[in-house]
């Protein structure tokens, strides 16, 4: 998985692009906690390419939206496509994150 950031104001995203599975979890933390270190108030990750979500990605999804809430800082996804949708609703966690069909609506949704 290639881990791309771009600021945008006060909100980081993120692009992710490949398989978000445990080969990638110390990666995706040390990204979260750099961005949260420079006070942004928001996050988007785009999961536009993201092809596969294992539970070890999940798991780092919620860490992260954890994260960024004891931080005063939000998540918001962005572009999950048909298969990942199908993850996230399989394993009841739809309702668990603010999600966005287009990375422009996520990120004006900060202002």
């Amino acid at each position: 998985m290639r881990i791309k950031a771009q600021d945008y104001e006060n909100v980081t995203v993120i692009e992710l692009q490949g398989e978000f599975d445990s080969d990638v979890v110390d990666m995706f933390q040390k990204n979260i906690m750099d961005i949260i270190s420079k006070q942004k108030s928001g996050i988007v990750l785009s999961m536009t390419e993201v092809s596969f979500v294992d539970s070890a990605g999940l798991e780092q999804l919620l860490w992260a939206r954890d994260y960024c809430n004891d931080n005063n800082c939000e998540l918001r996804l962005a572009g999950l496509d048909e298969n990942c949708s199908k993850i996230f609703e399989i394993t009841r966690l739809a309702g668990e994150f603010d999600k966005y069909t287009e990375l422009t609506e996520a990120v004006k949704s900060f202002t």
